[in-house]
């Protein structure tokens, strides 16, 4: 299996992997680069979709390609065995890419992964995907994207003039490893935000934005399951940002977990049990509320 701590520095400085999508009457390619979801001033924002080499089980994890609100680009081949674990699972794993920092801000990703997630269910037949179990994932700024999509996700907008705007932005469940969960205390201007924080254009954001893109305000009965995982010695983003999402989770009653790695710093990548813990947690969370979904 490959290390953990390789599959995440990799992630953080934006390596990615790739994708899918053909006919149904022909056997889905197992990689298909740059599938395009949308488009902004002028330029495409897109996907890769990895697929199984054996048999797929139609459940998708949808990936967030962001470290600091970056999203960068990278070639395929470079990254496809960063995913191995889950496609040998059985998991088709789709890379998102969202307008990148410091051009596009923190709401605009957010709205990139929405429509990232609607894609994908209008789409699921032609990606070979099951609609009703996607799951979303992602690290440091791609785990607070994907909490924004487990705890702030809709049923679609009725009457959209976007054909694809009418369909739901919902997960099926969520993995976020070591994500702020709480805006407010790490933008520029928050007293508490830290030195480290001026290396993120994206934070330069009002304190009303903050909150309004802050996961912990949003949790609510509905949420999707999500398993939370931080580092005890994340100097980056501290482990309390977890503990704050879980008595969110808590009080709504909603289905979580929180794991803290004593040892760990933002890369989770402190001993090669803790990469294999991280991995065996992550794959557990997805079967169980994916997998079992679909029985």
């Amino acid at each position: 299996m490959t290390s953990l701590r390789s599959v995440f520095v990799a992630i953080l400085v934006g390596v990615v992997v790739s994708v899918v999508s053909a006919g149904e009457a022909k056997e889905l390619p197992k990689v298909e680069p740059d599938v395009v979801y949308g488009h902004k001033d002028g330029l495409a924002m897109t996907m890769d979709v990895l697929r199984p080499e054996g048999e797929a089980n139609r459940a998708a994890i949808l990936f967030m390609v962001s470290g600091g609100w970056f999203s960068r680009w990278a070639p395929p081949e470079q990254t496809k065995a960063l995913f191995r674990p889950y496609l040998e699972k059985g998991y088709t794993v789709i890379a998102v890419r969202h307008g990148s920092s410091p051009r596009y801000t923190i709401p605009e990703a957010v709205s990139d992964v929405r429509r990232a997630v609607r894609f994908v269910r209008k789409n699921a037949d032609r990606l070979g995907v099951d609609a009703n179990r996607l799951g979303a994932m992602g690290m440091s700024a791609g785990g607070h994207l994907a909490l924004m999509l487990g705890t702030t996700g809709d049923d679609g907008q009725r009457g959209a003039a976007d054909e694809l705007s009418r369909a739901s932005s919902r997960v099926a469940a969520v993995v976020a490893l070591v994500p702020p969960t709480d805006l407010r205390v790490a933008v520029w201007e928050a007293p508490e935000s830290l030195p480290a924080y001026r290396r993120f254009p994206a934070l330069e954001l009002a304190m009303d934005k903050a909150k309004e893109y802050s996961p912990v305000v949003h949790v609510t009965p509905d949420d999707a399951p999500s398993l939370v995982l931080s580092g005890g010695k994340d100097d980056l983003v501290p482990p309390k940002h977890g503990r704050w999402i879980e008595e969110a989770f808590k009080r709504e009653g909603v289905p979580h977990k929180l794991v803290v790695y004593p040892e760990a710093n933002h890369n989770l990548g402190a001993n090669r049990a803790t990469q294999t813990e991280v991995v065996r947690e992550t794959l557990d969370w997805f079967d169980r509320y994916l997998l079992e979904k679909g029985k």
